[in-house]
């Protein structure tokens, strides 16, 4: 049986085109993104590109990436429960009920995201995917940790499911033997003198069984205990990412090597324009040999001082390549519009007549542009992604337990986020034009505001749970309204009685019972003015 540093020297064969690609990629982007494995940072000089459209149009990807993948605003996936199971197993009457304990439970998983440092490594990782189209995860219980393409070796099945990884990284060896028991041969350089080298080779060797993934680590050839670990195939903390799939291939491509002959044109011209601008901004003068002008008085005459000799005989040397520069520059505008689109730069149009419509439609533009970038990050990240940690938080009680049988996570970011984006673009622009072809009033008319505001809702991805008040809710409070206009009316009418002739009892002996009509009560019985009456109101009780 091969050991782990034995299989990854065997597996670097292949990885070595591959490599090659992503260094001269990484050279005219990004140089400090990519490293030989022979080199070290520290003592890596790196040469810096011509120019900057490659970095810029790397970093905006990416974060167009990172925005569409994981919103900082909103949950990039959701809970559902499985329709099938409504009113079978649960009752109908408790959906509403579930539907805000999975809203608080993915609060929960967004708030753990966000207290982790995640999301810089996601970035790390997505710029890696633009400009050598491959990067590794590994989801551990400390973070996300990632792995460039140079620092491990992956090998797929015919349908490009992951069977094996190994890792290779340099790590102190005192740092390794304060917590692991090495055998003194490891790390020894010469045997003669006993002495140590600083670093070791650690390799982890993942493999894939019919269960899920096992794995372990080795320092040269030496199985470090405790490193034993396997996952579900589902839920592995192992994520290698592609950013373009090529059938047949163990690895990705980037999105840089796609664009690699307009990058390479744009390095050769702007080298040869900054080179020649710099000869042309140099200035030297020529004196005549015979002129009576001597340079050295020439070279010392200050602003505005007078010196001896002709002008004729005095000249300036000139490149006179201004129709060939002019050439390059034009080219070089060809190249960055090219290369804007291509790594989805917004570019609007430079005029006074520009409007806002044009921008936010040249920047909806860019991002229908990210589906088919999209589907494969969805794919191989957001859910294997989702899942581990899903897992984990479970598994440490953080989140209760979800049941796989009636919940399902479905994700709502990425290709379905733009999906629904078109789906609010279409319906805006329906409801808009029924407004403006049949007249404002034909919206109340024709059109159900429930459910318009529930396709909205939905296409926002907003929960509009206790937000939208619903069709009981309005009804009740419209009758509340009513009865309370009512209500005033006829108090509003009462009081106008009141101050009328007919309100007095000797003139209207039904004045009593019109007034308690008009405020909404019973005719109350009116005291007699009867001095009899009086007295036998208050003729004290018998034995008082």
């Amino acid at each position: 049986m091969n050991t782990a540093r034995q299989r990854y020297s065997k597996l670097t064969s292949g990885r070595t085109a591959f490599l090659d690609v992503a260094l001269d990629c990484a050279k005219l982007t990004l140089p400090t993104l990519m490293l030989n494995e022979e080199q070290k940072a520290e003592y890596t000089k790196f040469k810096t590109p011509w120019q900057s459209v490659g970095a810029k149009g790397v970093v905006t990807l990416a974060s167009k990436l990172m925005l569409g993948l994981l919103p900082p605003s909103t949950s990039f996936f959701k809970l559902q429960l499985d329709d099938s199971k409504l009113g079978v197993e649960i009752p109908p009457e408790a959906k509403s009920e579930m539907d805000l304990s999975f809203a608080k439970i993915e609060r929960m998983i967004m708030e753990s995201i966000a207290a982790s440092t995640d999301r810089v490594q996601i970035f790390t990782a997505l710029k890696h995917l633009v400009v050598t189209g491959n990067a590794l995860l590994y989801m551990g219980k400390d973070g996300i940790k990632m792995y460039p393409l140079n620092r491990y070796v992956v090998e797929r099945d015919g349908n490009g499911n992951v069977t094996e990884i190994l890792t290779r990284e340099r790590v102190n060896r005192q740092i390794l033997g304060a917590q692991y028991k090495l055998p003194p041969k490891i790390g020894v350089v010469d045997e003669s003198t006993g002495g140590h080298d600083k670093d070791v080779d650690v390799y982890t060797c993942v493999h894939l069984t019919k269960k899920g993934y096992v794995w372990h680590q080795e320092v040269e050839d030496y199985l470090l205990p405790g490193t034993e670990g396997k996952a579900p195939l589902d839920k592995s903390p192992w994520l290698p990412l592609r950013f373009v799939t090529v059938d047949g291939e163990d690895y990705g491509r980037g999105r840089v090597e796609e664009f690699m002959g307009d990058l390479k044109s744009l390095e050769g011209l702007m080298q040869a324009v900054v080179e020649g601008s710099a000869a042309a901004a140099k200035v030297i003068f020529t004196v005549s040999p015979s002129s009576t002008t001597k340079p050295a008085a020439l070279a010392q005459a200050g602003n505005g001082a007078i010196i001896q000799g002709r002008p004729e005989d005095i000249g300036v040397v000139q490149v006179g390549k201004q129709a060939d520069m002019q050439t390059a520059f034009q080219l070089i505008n060809v190249l960055e519009k090219r290369l804007g689109e291509a790594f989805l730069v917004l570019q609007p149009r430079q005029s006074e007549r520009t409007t806002a419509e044009e921008v936010r439609m040249t920047q909806m533009e860019l991002e229908q542009q990210l589906g088919g970038l999209f589907s494969l990050l969805t794919t191989e990240f957001l859910i294997p992604y989702l899942n581990r940690k899903m897992h984990v938080l479970q598994a440490s009680k953080k989140i209760p337990t979800i049941p796989k049988n009636l919940v399902r996570p479905t994700i709502v970011a990425g290709v379905n986020a733009l999906g629904r984006g078109q789906d609010r673009e279409s319906l805006i622009q329906f409801i808009t034009t029924i407004a403006q072809t049949m007249g404002p009033e034909a919206i109340s008319g024709l059109l159900n505001p429930d459910e318009a505001i529930k396709r909205l809702a939905a296409a926002q991805g907003i929960d509009i749970l206790n937000l939208v008040k619903s069709v009981d809710e309005r009804n009740a409070e419209q009758q509340q309204a009513q009865q309370q206009q009512m209500q005033a009316t006829m108090m509003q009418q009462a009081g106008q009685f009141a101050n009328s002739p007919m309100a007095d009892p000797s003139k209207n002996p039904q004045a009593a019972d019109m007034m308690a009509q008009m405020t909404g009560g019973a005719a109350q019985p009116q005291p007699s003015q009867d001095p009899v009456d009086m007295q036998e109101q208050t003729a004290p009780l018998p034995g008082a």
